[in-house]
């Protein structure tokens, strides 16, 4: 009688253990799940910046009075540059405070220069 109740005592000391261990491999695995969350394949990072990049042009696009026929966006990892030229020297500003409205835009870096359209040759 005694040996029944100490196999049935190991029995469940044997599926708690079993248990423990499935749950721990799980919140393991959960864990790395975050890791590879936290660090996208090369292709996605790609096609998210490019997205970026695509949102911040369209969004200049749409800005009153702002020509974007010789500016260029780039984006890294949230960070945008904006190149290239505009005619007027209050579009440069004006070019950065919409790049930082656009969701997903962490910093934004201006080189935009001013210059003439067709990039000046006659």
């Amino acid at each position: 009688m005694k040996t029944v109740n100490l196999l049935k005592a190991l029995g469940i000391a044997l599926c708690v253990a079993t248990a423990s261990s499935a749950y721990a491999q799980a919140s393991d695995a959960m864990a790395s799940g975050d890791m590879a969350m936290a660090a996208p394949s090369a292709k996605s990072v790609k096609k998210t910046d490019r997205a970026l990049g695509l949102q911040v042009r369209k969004a200049l696009a749409k800005a009153q009075g702002f020509d974007v026929s010789n500016v260029f966006v780039r984006a890294r990892g949230g960070a945008v540059t904006l190149t290239g030229s505009v005619p007027d020297g209050a579009q440069i500003p004006q070019a950065e405070e919409v790049a930082k409205g656009v969701a997903g835009v962490k910093s934004v870096n201006n080189k935009i220069t001013i210059g003439t359209q067709g990039g000046g040759g006659g």
